[in-house]
């Protein structure tokens, strides 16, 4: 197998040619699935016969689940029970016929279903296998249950999330296992490199818990070295001011972050203040830094004699970064949103389309796109991608699904529990 394009077209992304197959589910696995899959790459999706939990996830429309229509885009989708030999002999053939394999369940589970990546590269010995787990495949937590927001919390990104007069809050999105997807599919991708160039595979190990880590860069030096605890700080940003929320008079706020001397001399100006890039404790980062409750009620006395929209319209006049806090409603309504085509409408066959965000990074000479909806049924492609792919017949898939070893077609539900969430 290689990951050299099937064809010579690469119309659909630079991913094109490339077949993965998805065990992962809930949520970091599949979003590792649909960043390949939006480049390009085949991506065949595995599911129980119950469905993935994310079908159970977001909200609902007709019984179909909005999160999984955008999470489960341009795959296939098919249902084979991993839990039993012969469903096993299916995955292990899949997996011999592709150059990426990605799953996030517990450590050892695969393994106890002889689908470990030693078991799956002895007949495929340039295969990728990202494997996304709470914890990482080695280590005294290795077998901990680690859904996203549970590593979050053992990171520290959680300490670090909220006000600081509160407990800790968390965004209100998986953040952990989107990040954890991201960092899988950034791994395959410099696997698929390596692979080119000496045809070997390997696996990518992306913890949950070390992706979150890697977002607290800032405050891991400044503990070792001087013993220093990050905590909570609210909308401001530490060590760099001004960068804070600000009231406005009608009750709205605006963000403002003039970090660098020429910005804030800038908003000063905005605010008939000019004098105050010259005082010496605002004169510098550092010295901001260090009287930020003082700069802070200086600017927002100023934002509070304003309404938000001019607020907003005076600094950007200025070219001070500043912006409201959108709304989705007023993201749908944005004239920059719809101008760059960040919401792209997704055919789906039952609801005509669904509109979801489009996809990123952008190349400029092979750029990825939206092909399909997806979370339609359980199983839907399962008769096309044994036939096509493995090469059995209608009897043989009949027989399976007779058996219970595959699903087409089953009703949507809840799927098994794995380590990500």
């Amino acid at each position: 197998m290689t990951s050299q394009p099937r064809t010579g077209s690469l119309e659909n992304g630079p991913l094109t040619g490339v077949r993965v197959l998805e065990l992962g589910s809930t949520v970091a696995g599949p979003f590792c699935g649909r960043l390949l899959a939006d480049f390009g790459a085949e991506v065949i999706k595995v599911e129980l016969a119950d469905g993935d939990t994310v079908r159970s996830m977001g909200k609902q429309l007709q019984g179909r689940s909005l999160y999984a229509a955008s999470i489960f885009r341009n795959k296939s989708l098919i249902s084979v029970d991993l839990r039993v030999a012969e469903g096993q002999d299916i995955i292990r053939k899949l997996a011999h016929a592709s150059d990426i394999v990605i799953e996030n369940f517990r450590p050892g589970t695969l393994e106890k279903w002889s689908l470990g990546y030693e078991q799956l590269s002895t007949g495929n010995k340039g295969l990728i296998m990202v494997r996304i787990s709470g914890f990482g495949q080695t280590g005294p937590y290795a077998g901990r249950p680690g859904f996203g927001v549970i590593s979050e919390a053992v990171s520290g990104l959680r300490h670090v999330t909220g006000d600081p007069d509160r407990p800790p809050a968390r965004v209100a999105v998986s953040l952990t296992d989107y990040i954890t997807g991201l960092y899988g599919a950034f791994g395959a991708v410099m696997a698929i490199m390596v692979k080119r160039q000496t045809g070997q595979g390997q696996y990518v190990d992306s913890a949950l818990y070390e992706a979150a880590f890697s977002f607290m860069e800032p405050h891991i030096p400044a503990f070792d070295k001087l013993g220093h605890v990050a905590n909570r700080a609210g909308p401001r940003l530490p060590d760099n001011v001004p960068n804070n929320l600000y009231a406005t008079r009608d009750g709205g706020f605006v963000h403002i972050a003039a970090i660098s001397d020429s910005l804030f001399r800038r908003l000063a100006g905005v605010m008939g203040r000019p004098e105050l890039a010259n005082e010496e404790r605002f004169s510098t980062g550092r010295l901001r830094a260090a009287h930020a409750d003082e700069l802070d009620e200086a600017i927002g006395a100023w934002t509070t004699a304003h309404d938000q929209e001019e607020v907003e319209r005076l600094l950007q006049e200025a070219h001070v970064p500043a912006s409201r806090i959108y709304t989705m409603a007023d993201i749908f309504r944005d004239a920059h949103f719809a101008a760059r085509g960040a919401i792209v409408d997704a055919p789906d066959e039952e609801l005509g389309s669904i509109r979801m965000a489009n996809v990123v990074p952008r190349l400029s000479g092979t750029p990825g796109r939206v092909r399909h909806a997806g979370g339609g049924l359980v199983g839907q492609d399962t008769k096309d991608v044994l036939e096509k792919i493995l090469g059995l017949s209608a009897a043989e898939i009949e027989r399976l699904q007779a058996d219970g070893i595959v699903a087409c077609a089953a009703t949507p539900l809840t799927g098994p529990d794995t380590g990500s969430g």
